[in-house]
């Protein structure tokens, strides 16, 4: 215990001392930086001191993530970056998703009657992915940063080899997990003795910082072959999985055109496929815009909002999933004319059961808990990267000697239509597992550019992701004065088509919104725990910035 007072009181005195140096520096800079945990946000921050771009920053701050946050993200995860490059205005996503293996089978999920195998896809061998984060690492460092990968690396290194004081967060989260973590393959790592650390635990990763030390030399070889990649695949098939060294040999990540849209004179550029956050976006904004604005909290306006979210995610159980393995019908999904029907079929006075949503005439074949970074840098250049290894901890699989926790993103597969996954959605065949495929994901890293600037916003928490980005949205373009802080702070809500009900936060929700909606019809159902960790950061015109890190987390945002 004293220990660990100790900790807290050092890392307290080196924050606030780091606050001060860079305070001064706030009106010299025009650059800006958010993430979900202070470490990472100094690792930026200082890699934009070296010289470094948004790029850079954006890789050093992910990398730190990895270490600091192993219950959210991690190299055996992986992610979405959108990405901007001022010099020419492109713009790319680069998915560094994860794929199933090529051994997958169908007897891996489901017993001899038919019936899905509990757990299969959330722990153990089957339920991991090939990780894609050292990819998107490396590919982002040597295609667009300015500095050595190596260079971007050291600050996770140091953090994973001396170790790092773990915050409240941590500490409730590895509480949250004790038992899976005590039963898990070399997860002791993340326990004191056994048990849960308290606040101020020293938490060291030497065998992690070996690992990430070998891929600051070798670079993404590092991970996907030799000794390391052995190890993945030793620990999974131990685990009951079905991996082979050609499947991280293979591993590739791949640069899509991201989403771009206009909704009241603003342009969205948002995730693609297998990302199906863009298309919600696109979706629901384009519903609303059919309606007069209205502030997102204002119950008579969320009830516009709720039946735009749910048609969105009506579509998404039905049609979306890898559209590099089953055509998807983007377009039509989107197209204005649609969007337009979808709109009609919202009764201002009343709910739509999700159930009635089968029977409506918008067929589009008429005419078919993650982290995240927001930074911009003194350039223009910007990055919006969400980062994940799904559930809390992944697999609960560390592989042997590498210190590399593995990802359980095999739940974000559809197993069966009727089969909801961890977040309780549901979907169908495009979304089904099939070797190599990539997992439809709710990941939404975002920019919104308007006369007024530019913001850049993504954020952690499954399915919940979509309803934040969008209130986040709807807000800075509903006020008239911008305000990050108060934007990450507003309470949330969510429907998700499937469970029927807008699900709240415990906070922020007066009796009479709650009963203004049950009178439409609405099954209000409080969560016990807020939700989400937005990260934001905004530039003007005229070169100011601005930054806000969600406090509902321990995170930083500097500018």
């Amino acid at each position: 215990m004293y220990c660990a007072g100790i900790c807290r009181f050092l890392s307290a005195i080196l924050l606030l001392a780091w606050v001060c140096w860079t305070s001064g520096a706030v009106a010299q800079h025009t650059a800006a930086i958010a993430t979900a945990h202070p470490l990472a946000t100094q690792a930026g921050q200082a890699i934009l001191k070296q010289g470094g771009n948004a790029f850079d920053a954006a890789v050093a701050a992910a990398a730190v993530l990895g270490v600091v946050e192993p219950y959210s993200s991690g190299i055996g995860g992986g992610g979405f970056w959108l990405l901007h490059r001022a010099s020419d205005g492109r713009e790319v996503m680069v998915d560094a998703r994860e794929t199933a293996p090529a051994g997958v089978r169908r007897e891996h999920y489901f017993d001899a009657s038919g019936r899905p195998i509990p757990g299969a896809t959330r722990q153990g061998g089957t339920a991991v992915a090939i990780p894609g984060a050292v990819a998107g690492l490396t590919h982002v460092a040597e295609r667009y940063g300015k500095l050595p990968l190596a260079r971007s690396l050291e600050p996770a290194i140091q953090h994973a080899r001396e170790g790092f004081p773990v915050d409240a967060r941590y500490a409730q989260i590895a509480a949250l997990r004790e038992r899976f973590l005590q039963k898990g393959t070399g997860t002791a790592i993340f326990l004191d003795q056994g048990r849960a650390p308290q606040a101020g635990f020293l938490l060291r990763q030497p065998q992690l910082a070996a690992t990430l030390e070998r891929i600051a030399r070798e670079g993404a070889s590092a991970f996907y072959s030799g000794r390391v990649a052995e190890a993945m695949v030793a620990a999974v098939n131990q685990a009951g999985g079905a991996w082979q060294l050609s499947d991280l040999e293979s591993y590739r990540v791949v640069e899509r055109p991201p989403l771009r849209f206009i909704y009241r004179g603003a342009t969205i550029t948002a995730a693609a496929l297998p990302s199906a956050g863009g298309i919600a976006l696109a979706q629901t904004l384009g519903m609303l815009e059919r309606f007069p604005t209205g502030a997102p909290g204002d119950a008579r306006y969320a009830h516009f909002v709720v039946e735009a979210l749910r048609r969105a995610f009506y579509d998404r159980a039905r049609y979306l999933g890898d559209s590099d393995f089953s055509p998807v019908p983007v377009a039509r999904l989107i197209d204005p004319n649609r969007v337009g029907r979808l709109a009609e079929t919202i009764d201002p006075g009343r709910a739509t059961p999700s159930d009635a949503l089968e029977r409506m005439p918008v067929n589009p074949h008429e005419a078919r808990n993650t982290t995240h970074i927001s930074v911009i840098d003194d350039a223009g250049n910007r990055v919006a990267a969400t980062l994940t290894i799904n559930l809390l901890f992944g697999a609960g699989i560390v592989a042997g000697d590498t210190g590399v926790l593995l990802n359980n993103e095999m739940d974000d597969f559809t197993v069966a239509e009727a089969v909801p996954n961890a977040f309780l959605l549901q979907g169908a065949q495009a979304n089904a597992i099939e070797p190599r495929k990539r997992p439809l994901s709710s990941m939404t890293p975002t920019f919104v550019e308007d006369a007024r600037g530019v913001l850049v916003l993504g954020a952690p928490g499954g399915s919940r992701i979509v309803s934040q980005i969008l209130l986040a949205i709807l807000d800075y373009l509903h006020a008239r004065e911008i305000d990050v802080k108060r934007i990450a702070a507003l309470p949330r809500y969510h429907h998700q088509y499937w469970p029927d009900r807008i699900e709240i936060e415990p906070e922020g929700f007066s009796a009479e919104w709650r009963e203004a909606l049950a009178q439409k019809g609405h099954a209000i159902h409080v969560v016990k725990r807020r939700w989400g960790n937005l990260q934001l950061v905004f530039k003007a015109r005229d070169g100011k910035t601005a930054a806000a890190s969600d406090l509902r987390g321990e995170g930083l945002a500097w500018y």
